[in-house]
């Protein structure tokens, strides 16, 4: 199955919180239900927080700010960030798909069904009883 990929001008603005159009709806519930599905969602964070955190850093270090407190600040920022971007992940991927005519709760639903079929397939070649 192919699905088209926004280029990069609109995927920065779907991180932004930008709508794409219809015809980006399959790679939405892609994004928001694939093997790295976690990855994608810490990085909308990072990014969303980036240029926030360049400048900051910068008026930190242009200002008579020592760069190791600049840095130790902008690093734990971005922890802080993660936190809250991982606490909030399902709700905020599930409203995500719910703007683009997915039912609530749709894209739990689809990582759920595709970890149960991983577990019935490892428990078909692992968990074999032994011959006797």
């Amino acid at each position: 199955m192919s699905v088209k990929r926004p280029g990069p001008v609109r995927w920065l603005s779907y991180q932004f919180g930008g709508r794409l159009p219809e015809q980006y709806r399959d790679w939405v519930l892609h994004d928001a239900t694939c093997r790295t599905w976690v990855l994608r969602v810490v990085v909308r964070g990072l990014v969303q927080v980036a240029p926030l955190g360049i400048v900051l850093f910068a008026a930190l270090g242009l200002l008579g700010g020592a760069w190791p407190i600049a840095a130790g600040a902008l690093l734990l920022g971005l922890l802080v960030v993660v936190r809250i971007v991982l606490t909030n992940s399902v709700d905020s991927v599930d409203a995500r798909l719910v703007r683009y005519g997915f039912p609530p709760g749709h894209g739990s639903a689809v990582r759920r069904q595709r970890d149960a079929d991983a577990a019935a397939r490892y428990a078909a070649v692992w968990r074999q009883q032994p011959p006797e």
